[in-house]
């Protein structure tokens, strides 16, 4: 896993292989990162990675140039990494926070210019995620959502659904407001 763009780009990060993750893939979050280039200026950003694992999204999203990254998920050594890491690299931006992201949604009462929802492929909950979000007003005006999810899930069209771009196992669905 590395980190592939800004003050950072090329490094190497090696989570412990104890953690309970299935991280984007180099070559998905690569792709990912192309196409969210061409719709948003990374700096100064407020961001949100949801169900973060590694922090592999949050990490990227620092390292070009957001100025708030909020990185939650449920697992404790997830979150001691991400943010013992962030610490290690300086990457100020990053704050990791321990929670249960679907009872997080509802209380957030913080807004973002970006919000990556990377859940378990199998959750139950996955299909309706971006409805969640919305519903919440966690997004500014024009922010964007992205969520992944396996490709062989078909997540029904909604109000806010701009494309969804397929890699293979992993398919990413946009949406603005």
């Amino acid at each position: 896993m590395r980190i592939i763009g800004g003050s950072h780009g090329g490094l190497r990060l090696n989570p412990p292989s104890i953690l309970p993750v299935r991280p984007t893939t180099d070559m998905a979050k690569e792709a990912l990162f192309n196409v969210l280039e061409n719709r948003i200026d990374f700096d100064g950003i407020a961001a949100l990675d949801l169900f973060s694992g590694t922090g592999n999204i949050a990490f990227e999203l620092a390292s070009r140039g957001a100025a708030s990254v909020m990185a939650v998920d449920i697992h404790f050594k997830c979150v001691q990494y991400i943010n013992t890491t962030a610490q290690k690299l300086n990457l100020t931006a990053i704050k990791a926070l321990k929670a249960d992201v679907l009872k997080f949604i509802p209380t957030c009462k913080d807004q973002f210019d970006l919000v990556f929802i990377d859940p378990p492929y199998e959750l139950p909950q996955l299909p309706q995620l971006p409805s969640r979000i919305f519903a919440a007003g966690m997004l500014k005006p024009g922010g964007w959502l992205v969520l992944e999810h396996a490709t062989a899930r078909k997540i029904e069209a909604q109000v806010h659904l701009v494309e969804t771009r397929k890699y293979g196992y992993s398919s990413f669905s946009f949406y603005q407001v």
